[in-house]
């Protein structure tokens, strides 16, 4: 049965070789479903995640992630174009989705008990999960830095439009959500542009992206993390 390979793994079972010190976290309180931090956990009352979206069920469907057997629920439109597309590369490029045990990838929950802000984010069907078993809130389990510049190179095919769990505190890698409110132009944009609806050009879609380690675009990735960061 094939799992996630983390770094703590891979050094647990004897690997010779030791991993570069992992990137300084900072940013707003975010995290996932289900987790507590320093003992935390309310009910999230209001009518909108703290992103801005409405908390609205109807909204969100089940959505399969083409290239693969795994399926996520998702608020329909822009939202589930873009963070489907980080999905993908994650699930091409750092490990699969739909092998192992409970699967790999979760996303909308009616559960309203949150333990950070960013967990309402969930309700709004407006984030998602990759291995958050591997990854989990405040876990110490890090990703190789190969990984690491794949995520920022994701970020950057989103043009800001989307926040990862590992820059934010409570630090949790496996998680993703949309930083764009419903009323940013933008948001469209990028989802039009990921679309893989038929007709649309695709040169910028998972399997097909410039190289994540190109010094151009390490440089445009770098600078998108401390925008995102400041």
């Amino acid at each position: 049965m094939s799992r996630t390979i983390t770094r703590r793994g891979v050094l647990a079972a004897g690997a010779a070789t030791a991993v570069a010190a992992w990137i300084a976290h900072a940013g707003p309180a975010a995290a996932a479903p289900g987790a507590v931090s320093n003992g935390r956990s309310d009910a999230w009352t209001r009518d909108r995640s703290v992103n801005g979206w409405p908390i609205a069920p109807d909204a969100v469907s089940t959505h399969l992630m083409e290239g693969s057997t795994a399926s996520v629920d998702l608020r329909d439109g822009a939202v589930a174009t873009v963070l489907l597309h980080v999905a993908r590369r994650w699930h091409y490029e750092i490990a699969p989705l739909d092998t192992g045990q409970g699967g790999g990838i979760s996303g909308h929950t009616t559960n309203r008990t949150v333990a950070a802000d960013y967990e309402s984010n969930y309700l709004s069907g407006t984030a998602l999960c990759l291995h958050p078993a591997a990854y989990p809130l405040g876990g110490s389990e890090e990703l190789w830095p190969h990984h690491e510049r794949i995520v920022r190179d994701i970020l950057l095919d989103c043009e800001g439009t989307v926040v990862w769990g590992g820059d934010l505190d409570p630090v949790k890698l496996s998680h993703f959500h949309i930083a764009a409110g419903p009323d940013v132009e933008a948001l469209a944009h990028v989802a039009e542009r990921l679309s893989l609806r038929p007709g649309v050009e695709r040169t910028r879609g998972a399997g097909a992206v410039r190289d994540p380690a190109h010094p151009s675009r390490r440089v445009k990735a770098r600078r998108l993390e401390r925008a995102q960061n400041n």
